[in-house]
């Protein structure tokens, strides 16, 4: 029985000697991992934050941003009002109408025939021509044959008014007439067809500039 103790031992002993520091070697491995993993998941204490940002984030704060310049505006410039030359020989009818264009802000001059009308054809630029057809001296066929055949008035718009039905047929004879109103003239349409004569006017003026 004595002699068999050694083989017993032999059996039994070397595996334990293997496995037991094995053992406390896996113990020891495993509580390391886990106190690392302890200290990794706590929140960093406000001892280990930097103070300060670095130093090129405080050059950048620090640095002022320079501004962009503003970028010149141009001035606009307002149209010019267009104008109107407005001629009849009757007193009433040069008030009405100098009132219902200046009202709607047209610069306005008045003429009581067709000499003075010419006259002030010769001294300004207007936009557009509004004539009575029955005049003294110079009437508004005449005045309107003068218009049309002079180079600096030749693309003049005219509108012709009359009181008389007789002077219709003659009116349809004349070329380049823009429009034909019968006494009493309708204030709307009459300033509606001026509106878009003048803008024709201006706009061709200025294509020409």
């Amino acid at each position: 029985m004595p002699f068999e103790l050694p083989e017993m031992l032999n059996h039994y002993l070397l595996p334990l000697l293997i496995a037991v520091p094995l053992a406390i070697v896996v113990l020891f491995i495993s509580s390391r991992r886990g106190d690392e993993a302890d200290r990794l998941s706590q929140p960093p204490a406000d001892s280990d934050l930097p103070s300060q940002p670095p130093v090129a984030l405080q050059r950048a704060a620090s640095t002022p941003v320079p501004a962009s310049p503003a970028q010149p505006t141009q001035p606009t410039q307002p149209a010019a009002p267009a104008s109107v030359l407005l001629v009849d020989d009757s007193a009433v009818a040069r008030a009405k109408l100098g009132k219902l264009f200046a009202g709607a802000g047209y610069r306005v001059t008045l003429a009581k025939d067709g000499v003075e009308a010419l006259e002030q054809l010769a001294q300004a630029r207007f936009d557009v021509l509004v004539t009575d057809l029955e005049m003294p001296n110079k009437d508004g066929f005449e005045l309107i044959a003068a218009v049309q055949g002079s180079l600096e008035t030749e693309d003049l718009p005219i509108i012709a008014i009359t009181g008389h039905d007789e002077l219709h047929a003659r009116v349809h004879e004349i070329q380049g007439l823009y429009g034909l109103f019968k006494k009493p003239w309708n204030d709307r349409e009459l300033l509606k067809r001026v509106e878009a004569l003048a803008m024709l006017h201006q706009a061709t003026a200025t294509a020409k500039a």
